[in-house]
């Protein structure tokens, strides 16, 4: 009994790491890229624009939906690695 709360502590380490890192992607794209590094970013031209525009109107989404997939993909592997996938 003890093997699985051990189990299910690590699970929910692992859940919560992923989950963790994938806001702090989320946050350096979406407001850091965006709005606090668009001064470092303008001299780089994406599409006519300066990356930091781009990553306020496009780059931030394309991320996001990036991360989506990433996040299932990589709970997936969690869930094997622990046993508890659902096929």
């Amino acid at each position: 009994m003890s093997g699985h709360s051990y189990d299910a502590e690590n699970y929910w380490k692992a859940n919560l790491r992923l989950i963790f890192g994938s806001l702090v992607v989320w946050f350096l794209v979406s407001y850091g890229a965006a709005m606090i590094f668009r001064p470092m970013l303008s001299g780089i031209s994406v599409g006519g624009t300066d990356l930091g525009f781009w990553f306020a109107q496009q780059g931030s989404i394309l991320t996001f939906i990036v991360l989506v997939f990433f996040y299932a993909w990589r709970m997936n592997k969690i869930d094997e690695q622990f046993g508890v996938s659902e096929e």
